[in-house]
């Protein structure tokens, strides 16, 4: 869908962490949709930190 929306959950993630860079690649499952707007709830698993 062109104007799908996702959304992450980032609500158990650790205090110390920083999120995700635009454009970077992130590995999650979706755990939430709704037909009605195109959107998705994903939760991030993992994600590369540039520093």
């Amino acid at each position: 869908m062109p104007d799908a929306v996702g959304v992450a959950e980032i609500t158990a993630m650790a205090d110390h962490v920083e999120l995700p860079a635009l454009g970077s690649a992130v590995a999650g499952e979706v755990i939430w949709h709704a037909d009605h707007n195109h959107q998705v709830k994903v939760r991030l698993y993992e994600w590369h930190v540039q520093g």
